[in-house]
């Protein structure tokens, strides 16, 4: 059967139904829109549910959170942050934007998240902060990281944009620095429809990301810093808070169909998860070392199923990091990774069937050697 008879698998499928709309609506018959009891509400549950009641603060996006955590830490021009290549570019837009600069680093082959080994390495005098990320929903290494920060005296901001409610030695992501920081885009585990998280370490913190947030404001008209307009609305916290409800359910569903894609797939390396990690699974990424451009073309015009490449251009290549002092021939896995990837659909609404047509793709596939 033709790829063009088949309803097609999209890579992701956001989820918004009746529960959130009939949030949104209640919000706007109540006239108060921006940074409402809904925002604080949304803050509470949110602690409450994903990071066993550490303090959060609500921001516009998770950019947005990364840039208010760095500023709020002191982070700054002159100083040296090491942050993955293998990520989403506003990991380190973030530390640029802030005035200091971003020292990439390697990646653990198995499970895409940072080396504390490369960290190590990377460690100079300038070094102020390292930022952890947990890739496609697995957790770095916090425990390594953790000691090398604490030998070196290092902050730890970790990018969990991608791993609402995933585990380190039995800790939510989140809670394991100085701060950390959270993604609600539409594609990520939940969303507010956009959106971000801080979750901080220290009442300091907090009140400076709160600050930084809302002008420098924390009473009207008595800015107290130079700041930001990065509130979030309480439309986008009653959708968030919508889905906060559902996303532990959620969550399981990934993790079993994800448990069942790599008991049934063949000719691809599965993801790994650390013995040590509870993986939510943002994205099911598999490895396809011989033509991964051609595999995922094929998945999509023979098969009607999408696919995603997360990322297929390390950052430090990128045209905006050209200038970056970096030690390429340090970043081998990180290059390997960016060739090899494909993210499958993972998201909870799947069906047994249409997990079956994904398997049935990807190993018949595998077995002709890729593209045909």
């Amino acid at each position: 059967m033709s790829a063009d008879a088949l309803e097609e698998i999209p890579a992701a499928r956001p989820l918004i139904g009746a529960d959130e709309r009939r949030a949104v609506d209640a919000v706007l018959a109540s006239g108060q829109l921006t940074q409402g009891p809904e925002v604080a509400a949304f803050e509470r549950d949110f602690a409450a549910t994903l990071l066993d009641g550490r303090p959060v603060v609500a921001v516009n996006s998770g950019t947005a959170a990364l840039h208010l955590a760095l500023l709020a830490l002191g982070i700054g021009a002159g100083d040296e942050v090491i942050v993955p290549s293998f990520t989403f570019a506003a990991t380190a837009n973030a530390v640029r934007l802030v005035g200091a600069t971003p020292v990439f680093v390697d990646i653990e082959p198995s499970t895409f998240c940072i080396a504390p080994s490369a960290v190590e390495r990377a460690i100079t005098p300038r070094t102020r902060a390292v930022v952890p990320v947990h890739l496609y929903g697995h957790p770095a290494d916090m425990t390594a990281v953790g000691a090398l920060a604490h030998a070196n005296g290092l902050l730890v901001i970790e990018d969990a944009a991608q791993a609402h409610g995933a585990r380190w030695v039995g800790r939510r992501v989140g809670c394991l620095g100085d701060a950390g920081v959270f993604s609600l885009y539409p594609t990520k585990n939940m969303t507010s429809a956009e959106g971000g998280m801080v979750a901080v370490a220290s009442p300091r913190t907090e009140r400076t990301v709160r600050l930084l947030r809302n002008q420098g404001m924390a009473q009207r008209y008595a800015n107290e810093i130079v700041g930001f307009n990065a509130r979030m609305s309480d439309v986008h916290a009653a959708i968030g808070r919508a889905q906060l409800r559902k996303v532990l359910t959620w969550t399981a569903q990934r993790q079993a169909n994800a448990a069942y894609l790599s008991g049934e797939l063949t000719g691809v390396v599965t993801p790994v998860v650390h013995p040590e990690a509870e993986h939510v699974f943002h994205q099911y990424v598999v490895r396809v070392p011989e033509d991964r451009d051609g595999f995922v073309a094929a998945l999509r015009t023979e098969y009607g199923i999408g696919a995603g490449v997360y990322y297929p251009t390390p950052v430090h290549r990128l045209p905006s990091f050209v200038d970056a002092s970096v030690d390429r021939s340090a970043l081998v896995e990180t290059d390997r990774a960016a060739a090899e990837v494909v993210a499958l659909p993972v998201y909870p609404t799947l069906t047994l069937r249409e997990l079956d047509r994904i398997v049935h793709a990807v190993s018949t596939l595998a077995a002709a050697g890729g593209a045909r």
